[in-house]
């Protein structure tokens, strides 16, 4: 079966590996068993961030006020930033922030210079920037530079754009990626509330995750407010190009020219989206929700950035087909940008959450055959990450000490963080379950919690109201162990069952590709067709597949993907230009990384491998470069 990873179900993947977890294990119990939930991670300490210098549990930063300039010469941001703060412990008056490879020019409180110092850089947490605050201060203002080669920034030459007549820039934040752009505490548990003003060239238009006026003057300084506090990696700054156009009431798109149409119809059911949501799992909490379309560069699918997603352009394939992704970017506005993980450890109640969201969302607006068939695609997806990940990665509550956080994208918090939930839908009803939600996005709306607030909630709740129907063992197991637990919830398609038949038509020599009945047949089959192909296909099978269908040429993106990396994986030489196009022309790791990695494998690969990422280098985010770089070594 193929192992290619769909954007039908997530939005961003990069699974970097690694080593060092604990595995937890115990024996699922039949269901009425009473024992409470607990967390027995060995030596994690519940809550700490293992990923930030910070010390919030003292000092904790409450609100950031931005002042920046946006130089796309030298490819720095530069400014102040002022930070409000509150001692959580009387007397303490050592501030720490995060800060990765940023250049601090002064430190001040109350307008007079107050000591500082810039501690070691460790390779992917960064350097602490220690500051001794007067007594009875409460603000401190840092001036400071970004480096060019900031891992959360991005800076695109006019050429990389849609347009080709402007540059662009935009921020990526998550995981630990805010502390190159702004020196602050960046974990999750700190939530700020934050305003800005941003300077730019008078051509070009700055939007923030913050309140953005859709009329607002094109006059190079903008002006910025996110009156909800948020953790730092929500933070986030885009300039370019841009345009907007509204898709409903409270919706609409940025875009540079040239996607703006296009896109505004693709997305166009984004507020019907909204509206549903907000149904059955209560308010929408962060005023307007705006897409914000970026350069092919993008390294991920979406980012949940409140009141303004970033999504890749991959995903505007003409017949709405892949906005799921829309789906699960907005669902992110109740799990994840209302309640929050505490630490990377607990992604999975950020993603887990949104993902299950994302599919009853999907079924409620496009009903129960799109709801199947992208099920059983996750499905997959999360089996195939099962079977190539170690077992201490396949554990929702990973534990990531001593790792880059950004190690913990996988369909593992995202897909089966989702069917753990689905197994508790099942059990306690579909009406009951979404009122556990609605009253848990009550509960801990604008608060970071751990795996076990969590679980001391479920036991407060579900538990406690359905200890016949559920088992505190049986949840244990979900989140502390890795694997699939046997009898877990099993997807379906009535729709697949046509393409598995012609599929197996064709393998048998019983039918000729071209007659393949697949007029009618909607991308989530044609990537179901492909991705469960053998592993070995013949060049006569490829050719007259190809030939059938045109499946190198394919405008749509996830198609191409599957396609192209069947291609790789049986060398057919005539895919072999398109997968070189390919590779240079979008940067969503999601899509690359799969083609590089089995590029990877073979000497003819790795040179075709090695030429692209050569080629593609200057374009690719920070990200996807370091997600990449070790295959074409």
């Amino acid at each position: 079966m193929k192992s290619a990873i769909l954007a039908t179900t997530i939005s961003a993947i990069f699974a970097l590996g690694g080593c060092a977890g604990q595995s937890h294990s115990s024996q699922p119990s039949q269901p009425g068993s009473s024992k409470a939930l607990s967390n027995t991670a060995v030596n994690i300490e519940a809550g700490k961030d293992y990923h930030s210098f910070s010390n919030p549990e003292q000092i904790s930063v409450t609100h950031l006020a931005l002042d920046l300039d946006v130089n796309f010469d030298k490819k720095i941001i530069s400014g102040d930033v002022e930070l409000s703060v509150k001692r959580m412990q009387e007397g303490n008056n050592t501030l720490i922030l995060d800060t990765r490879d940023l250049t601090i020019k002064a430190v001040t409180a109350n307008g007079m210079p107050v000591p500082y110092s810039l501690g070691k850089a460790d390779s992917f947490l960064g350097a602490p920037l220690t500051i001794t605050i007067p007594e009875g201060a409460n603000k401190v203002t840092v001036s400071y530079h970004t480096s060019p080669q900031a891992s959360g920034v991005q800076w695109l030459t006019p050429a990389q754009t849609a347009g080709k007549q402007h540059p662009f820039l935009f921020t990526q934040s998550q995981a630990i990626h805010a502390r190159s752009f702004i020196p602050v505490q960046d974990s999750p548990q700190v939530r700020v509330t934050y305003s800005a003003t941003v300077h730019t060239p008078k051509e070009l238009l700055a939007v923030m995750s913050a309140s953005n006026d859709p009329e607002t003057a094109r006059d190079g300084v903008y002006e910025f407010n996110m009156p909800q506090a948020i953790p730092a990696y929500l933070i986030a700054l885009a300039v370019g190009d841009l345009q907007f156009k509204p898709m409903g009431k409270r919706t609409g798109v940025y875009a540079e020219p040239a996607l703006l149409d296009a896109a505004a119809d693709e997305f166009a059911d984004t507020e019907s989206m909204l509206e549903v949501t907000e149904k059955t799992y209560g308010p929408y909490r962060w005023d307007r929700y705006d897409l914000l379309i970026l350069p092919p560069s993008f390294p991920f699918g979406g980012m949940e950035n409140p009141r303004l997603s970033f999504i890749t352009p991959t995903v505007i394939a003409g017949d709405k087909s892949l906005v799921s992704l829309i789906a699960h970017e907005l669902a992110h506005s109740w799990s994840g940008n209302t309640v929050t993980n505490a630490t990377w450890r607990d992604l999975w109640l950020n993603e887990g959450f949104t993902t299950y969201l994302t599919y009853r969302i999907m079924q409620m607006v496009y009903g129960d055959d799109r709801y199947n068939m992208e099920a059983v695609l996750g499905r997959q997806d999360l089996q195939a990450d099962i079977e190539s990940l170690p077992l201490e990665d396949q554990i929702l509550a990973i534990d990531l000490r001593g790792r880059d956080p950004d190690a913990v994208f996988s369909n593992i918090p995202y897909e089966k963080g989702a069917l753990f939930l689905r197994e508790l839908e099942q059990k306690v009803g579909r009406e009951n379950f979404d009122k556990f939600l609605l009253n848990y996005f009550e509960h801990f709306a604008f608060q970071s919690i751990t795996t076990d607030q969590f679980m001391a909630y479920l036991n407060a709740t579900l538990l406690t109201d359905y200890a016949d129907a559920l088992s505190a063992e049986r949840i244990h197991q979900w989140i502390f162990e890795p694997g699939i637990p046997k009898g877990a919830p099993a997807a379906h398609s009535n729709a697949f069952k046509i393409v598995d038949e012609a599929r197996n038509q064709w393998l048998n020599g019983e039918i000729h590709a071209k007659n393949i009945d697949a007029d009618d047949w909607v991308v989530h089959q044609w990537l179901y067709f492909l991705n469960n192909m053998p592993d070995s296909l013949t060049q006569q099978q490829l050719t007259e597949l190809d030939a059938a269908f045109d499946l190198t040429q394919s405008k749509n993106n996830e198609i191409a993907h599957s396609w192209l990396l069947m291609a790789v994986e049986n060398w057919y030489e005539p895919a072999l230009p398109r997968v070189h196009s390919y590779l240079v022309s979008i940067g969503r790791n999601k899509l690359v990384k799969p083609i590089y990695k089995a590029l990877s494998q073979t000497p003819k690969g790795k040179i075709l491998a090695q030429k692209a990422f050569a080629e593609a280098k200057p374009g690719y985010h920070p990200l996807t470069v370091k997600a990449n770089e070790g295959f074409v070594e």
